[in-house]
C-alpha cells in the first residue's frame, strides 16, 4: 500500500530544526490535501503545516518535539478511504484567518472536515465558567480545545480564561469567531477566581524555540558585540500638534491613522542616509553598508518579541509607512507572519513607551549596528526660550556597535532625529529645513 512519508519543510533560509507545537489531527485520522495538520515552531515564527495528501495520517513525533528539516514526521496512507458519515470539505467553510482580516494575505489552509457525524458548527455556543467535556468530539485529539492564534490573542485582549469557550472547529477547536460570539452572547466572569490563592505550587514548561533562539541571540550580543547607548530627550508637542491637526484628515484620505511610530521610522530612514554606518553590519573583516533601510518594527506577540521588516522604507512616503506597519503589527499579533517577512533587516526600532517604559537600554538586534528605543511620553518642566513650560517629552536612546559606530556618529544620529521630530515639516524636504529648501542650501 502506498504510504506517502510526509518530511519537514523548510520554513526558511539558515533553519535546520523546528518544533512540533500542537498537533491538530489525531493519530488514524483521515485528512484531507492542504488540511491544516500541524503548528510548528521555527526560531522565527510559528506556521501551519499542510497535508500533502488526503488519507490516514500516522503521527511520528510528539507535542513538543524538535525535528530537522527533511525529517519524517508523519505518514499518509493514501490508499485509505474516507470514513462512513466524514464529509468532503466545502468551500462554504471560511477559514479562520478569513474571518478575522480578509485584507491580509495570509495563505488560508483549506477547510478541515469531521471525522465523525457532528452537529453543525453554524451556531457558536458559549459553555459556562467550568469547561465541558462534552464539546469534544475526540478524547484523544491533540487539538482537543486547542486556540488558533488569532483566538488566543483575542482571548488574552479580552481576558478571558481558559476552558471557558466552546470551540466549533474541528475536534473542539477554538475559532476566533467563537471567541467573538462569546463576547457578544456577554461573558460572566462573576464566578472566574481571582488572585494567586496563596497556593505553593510550582510548575515547569519547556522553553520554545523561538524563546530559546532569542535568548541565545541577545546573549551573544552581549559576549560579541562592543554595545554602547546614547540618550537624548525630545520635545513631542510640534509632532503632537501637527498630528492633532491632520490625523482626521489623514485618516480619511489614506485610511490608516497617522501615529508616532510612522514620524519616527521616516525620521530614521532620513538620518540613516546621513549616517550610513549606522545602516552597516560587520561580515567576517568587511564592512557591509546598505544602500537601502528595511527598518524593524518590534511587536510583542503571544508567542513573545516578534520583529518584522519594513522593506524599503525610505522611498515610502508616510501614510505607506503606517500602513505597512498596520499590516505587520497584525500578521503578528495573530501569528501570521511569514519568515520572510521578518528575514534581514538593517536597523530595528522597538517601542517599550507603550507599555509604560520611562527609560531602557534596548538590546541591538544582530548582525544589524544599532537599534532606537522609543519610550512613554510624559509631561515635563522644560526651558523654552528663558521660561519654564509644561512639555509633553520622550526620552529615547540608541544602542550601537562600537566596533562599526563611533560615538560622534551615534550621537549626531540621534540628534537629528530629535532635531525632525521637534521640526516635523523636515520630513516632507529630506531632512532640510523649509528655509534651506528655500535658498536652495
Amino acid at each position: 500500500m502506498p504510504i506517502l512519508e510526509m518530511k519537514v519543510p523548510s520554513p526558511g533560509e539558515s533553519i535546520s530544526e523546528v518544533e512540533i507545537a500542537a498537533w491538530l489531527v489525531s493519530d488514524g485520522d483521515y485528512v484531507d490535501k492542504d488540511q491544516a495538520i500541524a503548528e510548528v515552531d521555527s526560531d522565527k515564527a510559528t506556521l501551519e503545516l499542510p497535508a500533502e495528501a488526503a488519507g490516514t495520517i500516522t503521527l511520528k513525533a510528539e507535542e513538543g518535539d524538535a525535528v530537522a528539516v527533511g525529517e519524517v514526521c508523519c505518514l499518509i496512507d493514501t490508499d485509505a478511504s474516507r470514513p462512513d458519515g466524514a464529509e468532503a470539505p466545502s468551500e462554504e467553510v471560511v477559514s479562520d484567518s478569513n474571518v478575522e482580516n480578509a485584507s491580509a494575505p495570509a495563505p488560508a489552509p483549506a477547510p478541515t472536515p469531521s471525522p465523525a457525524p457532528a452537529p453543525s458548527p453554524v451556531p457558536t455556543s458559549v459553555a459556562p465558567p467550568a469547561p465541558s467535556p462534552q464539546t469534544v468530539q475526540s478524547p484523544s485529539s491533540h487539538a482537543k480545545g486547542h486556540a488558533s492564534p488569532a483566538a488566543r490573542k483575542a482571548m488574552a485582549d479580552a481576558g478571558l480564561p481558559t476552558g471557558s469557550i466552546k470551540g466549533s472547529g474541528r475536534d473542539g477547536r477554538i475559532l476566533k469567531q467563537d471567541v467573538i460570539a462569546a463576547l457578544a452572547a456577554g461573558f460572566d466572569a462573576s464566578n472566574v477566581r481571582s488572585g494567586w490563592e496563596g497556593s505553593r505550587d510550582t510548575r515547569r514548561e519547556k522553553m520554545s524555540m523561538l524563546r530559546r533562539k532569542v535568548a541565545e541571540r541577545l546573549v551573544s550580543v552581549k559576549n560579541e558585540t562592543a554595545m554602547l547607548t546614547t540618550f537624548n530627550e525630545v520635545d513631542m508637542k510640534p509632532v503632537m500638534d501637527l498630528r492633532k491637526k491632520y490625523k482626521d484628515a489623514f485618516k480619511e484620505h489614506f485610511g490608516v491613522g497617522l501615529g508616532f511610530m510612522g514620524f519616527f521610522t521616516k525620521a530614521v530612514t532620513t538620518a540613516l542616509a546621513e549616517f550610513p554606518a549606522i545602516n552597516a553590519q560587520i561580515d567576517g573583516k568587511e564592512l557591509i553598508y546598505h544602500d537601502y533601510a528595511d527598518v524593524c518594527i518590534a511587536v510583542s506577540s503571544p508567542k513573545g518579541l516578534m520583529v518584522p521588516v519594513v522593506r524599503n522604507a525610505e522611498t515610502m512616503s508616510l501614510a505607506e509607512i503606517e500602513a505597512e506597519i498596520k499590516r505587520l503589527a497584525i500578521r503578528a499579533r495573530d501569528g501570521e507572519l511569514t519568515v520572510d517577512e521578518m528575514q534581514g533587516g538593517t536597523f530595528t526600532i522597538t517601542n517599550g513607551g507603550v507599555f509604560g517604559s520611562m527609560l531602557s537600554t534596548p538590546i541591538i538586534n544582530p548582525p544589524q549596528s544599532a537599534i532606537l528605543g522609543m519610550h512613554n511620553i510624559v509631561e515635563r518642566p522644560v526651558a523654552i526660550l528663558g521660561k519654564v513650560e509644561i512639555r509633553p517629552v520622550m526620552y529615547v536612546a540608541l544602542s550601537y556597535d562600537h566596533r562599526i559606530v563611533d560615538g560622534k556618529e551615534s550621537v549626531g544620529f540621534l540628534y537629528m532625529i530629535k532635531e525632525m521630530i521637534e521640526n516635523p515639516e523636515r520630513m516632507l524636504f529630506g531632512g532640510k529645513t523649509p528655509s534651506e529648501v528655500l535658498l536652495g542650501l
